[in-house]
């Protein structure tokens, strides 16, 4: 065998334990082992849907009037509607409300209420609920609302905002394996 050989076959060799060694080392000093989603979570605690929607008619809305001005509550259940939510006939809030938005919900639509921040450019107030277990969100509207966010504006807001986060108290819902009848 040549010497041009033999060097090659050692430093195949050599890189091939250095990688043996990287993979071992990396598997041990692992932070995330023996985690799961939801393994920690006390008895009674709600669990909580965090996984953004991926049709907006899987989003239910009802809006409410939080200011003076008459039929604001109508006008954005329609433009709800007209971006394909599931909405609810409006009403009248009881309290007046000065911000952009109050959006109110419980554990089931943590990751809907995310994606409804999302057309307000994240500038709502978010209330959690944890008793809630309709599949209902509220959204009080306020007195500095002007328009809901265009679709690219919605996308640029969900980036800034990044994944949704579990609202205090609550624990993961497993994510259910699709039904072989799903497919």
């Amino acid at each position: 065998m040549s010497f041009a050989r033999v060097r090659a076959l050692v430093v195949v060799g050599v890189l091939a334990v250095a990688a043996i060694v990287f993979v071992v080392v990396t598997l041990v000093r692992d932070s995330q082992r023996g985690l799961s989603a939801g393994g920690e979570c006390p008895a009674g605690a709600p669990l909580a849907d965090i996984r953004l929607p991926t049709d907006p008619v899987d989003v239910t809305v009802k809006v409410y009037n939080g200011t003076n001005r008459a039929g604001l509550a109508e006008q954005v259940t329609t433009e709800f509607q007209n971006r394909r939510f599931t909405v609810k006939n409006p009403g009248k809030s009881k309290t007046k409300f000065d911000g952009v938005a109050e959006i109110r919900f419980g554990p089931e639509t943590a990751g809907d209420a995310q994606l409804l921040r999302a057309y307000f450019l994240a500038q709502s107030k978010m209330v959690y609920n944890s008793k809630r277990t309709d599949g209902i969100i509220d959204i009080v509207i306020g007195n500095q609302f002007q328009q809901l966010a265009t679709t690219t504006e919605v996308n640029q807001s969900l980036g800034a905002m990044g994944e949704p986060t579990l609202p205090p108290g609550a624990c993961l819902k497993p994510v259910e394996a699709p039904s072989k009848e799903a497919e």
